[in-house]
């Protein structure tokens, strides 16, 4: 069955592309296909392929491997049907696709692929090659390490700016990026960068160590590629250079590759709130596998609903006198949980882009417990007026109805903006403290609450 997509989502040209490549794949116009994806970028491409049918997806990829576009269009795919293409696909055809990759992509597609697969293409490659990539591999695929490009532009300090540039016209063909030149002494120890616009403005004579910036911004390849992503924002810089602890320089981590992290974290903390797991690539799984990843994160909310149903039986008795009570119980619950989910999801993004200051966790707090309270108070008096109007007798009702979402939305204010900043401090995701289980929590919470408020107060 056929995929389709709405015109307005990807705009008239990809949904015109995508027709184009499943009519020319229907017809079996191989020449054409090939011309039309040879003169398409791989982003492109690796969309359209996101679209068909596997039938059709096998058929297409087979024409595309017949082009030097292969590597890059692998390197834009989704994981999941890029191992898809490759299952089938021999290990001597497939160095030769790697050997067309930048080495950190080859290294990814390898980090994905089983491992002795990977065991046996890598026997196959050059020797050059491998320990290439065989460097990359070593580091955590979501550090600093996994993510950097060895091809980068070094130049030693004593070079003048006349031989920099002719060293540039020589090498830069089959670097990652030009934009940063990074200057070096012996054995590659870091000492400076030089932006090639301001190479471009000094005179031929003068040594790069003279008009280099020594203030560098790097980072070690243990750094998190979260904390990549912050500085490359924070910092307004295209790439970031990789060294060790020695200060000697072993890579860059460029801006492309960044977007592709703040990408990729957002959607994890998204899918975390929403209590979906943390897979990005969970709408390409099948039914069974979709249902497994979110079976656990559902059963928070189902043991939180027997324990609510459980304390409900507990004032049962109150319940009976009072059957007017249960009326409120969604009113009181609802707004909990919404205030709950504002906060934390506020806690959340704010640590995740670092305009929140975990040392400042209960400064933090007791502004969220304010503004709980300011709501609850609005929305309480508005709840007490309804209850005092519409009720032939109010008696202590619209007290019990007003007070309990004053308590109930101050409590699930703190409460959603203390459990995030507390887990992110234990080094846990601070986004799992989001969704089911703080609505969860605010069920429990606001029901125990609620119906404690109706006994001291009907009494």
């Amino acid at each position: 069955m056929k995929k389709t997509i709405k015109p307005e989502v990807v705009g008239r040209e990809g949904t015109v592309l995508l027709e184009a490549v499943r009519r020319l794949n229907r017809r079996k116009a191989v020449p054409h296909l090939l011309k039309l994806v040879n003169k398409t970028h791989p982003a492109d491409i690796a969309w359209v392929l996101r679209y068909l049918t596997p039938e059709e997806r096998h058929n297409v990829f087979n024409v595309i491997a017949q082009t030097d576009q292969v590597g890059e269009i692998l390197s834009e795919l989704d994981q999941s049907i890029m191992l898809e293409l490759v299952d089938d696909l021999p290990p001597k055809f497939m160095v030769t696709v790697l050997k067309k990759m930048a080495s950190n992509d080859a290294a990814d597609l390898l980090e994905a692929l089983p491992i002795e697969v990977a065991d046996n293409i890598r026997q196959l490659m050059a020797r050059a090659d491998r320990e290439e990539v065989d460097e990359l591999l070593q580091y955590n695929p979501e550090s600093a390490g996994g993510l950097m490009s060895p091809n980068f532009m070094a130049l030693h300090e004593d070079l003048s700016v006349d031989e920099a540039i002719r060293a540039i016209q020589e090498r830069s063909e089959d670097l990652e990026m030009v934009f940063y030149l990074y200057i070096v002494r012996e054995n590659n120890q870091l000492t400076g960068v030089l932006s090639l616009r301001e190479l471009l403005m000094h005179p031929p004579y003068r040594q790069l160590k003279n008009i280099m910036n020594p203030k560098v911004i790097a980072v070690n390849p243990e750094t998190d590629q979260e904390e990549v992503a912050h500085m490359v924002s924070r910092y307004n810089i295209l790439a970031v250079p990789v060294m060790n602890h020695a200060g000697k320089l072993l890579g860059i981590v460029t801006v492309d590759d960044v977007i592709d992290v703040i990408r990729k974290e957002a959607t994890e903390d998204f899918f975390q709130m929403a209590g979906a797991g943390k897979d990005d690539e969970i709408l390409m799984k099948s039914i069974r596998s979709n249902a497994v990843t979110r079976a656990p994160w559902l059963c928070a909310s189902w043991v939180g609903g027997v324990v609510s149903a459980t304390i409900i039986a507990l004032f049962s008795g109150e319940l009976q006198k009072y059957v007017i009570l249960a009326s409120f119980l969604p009113i009181i619950n609802g707004m909990g949980g919404n205030i709950a989910n504002q906060s934390s999801t506020i806690i959340v993004r704010g640590i995740a882009t670092g305009r929140v200051n975990l040392e400042e966790v209960f400064k933090i707090v007791f502004k969220e417990m304010k503004v709980g309270m300011l709501l609850g108070g609005i929305y309480g008096l508005f709840l007490a007026l309804v209850v005092f109007f519409a009720l032939p007798n109010p008696s202590h009702l619209f007290l019990v109805a007003s007070i309990s979402v004053v308590l109930e939305m101050t409590l699930a204010a703190s409460i959603g903006a203390f459990v995030p900043l507390v887990m992110k401090k234990m080094g846990f995701d601070a986004a799992v403290a989001t969704g089911p289980f703080v609505a969860t929590t605010m069920d429990i919470i606001g029901t125990t609450t609620f119906f404690t408020t109706a006994i001291l107060l009907l009494h």
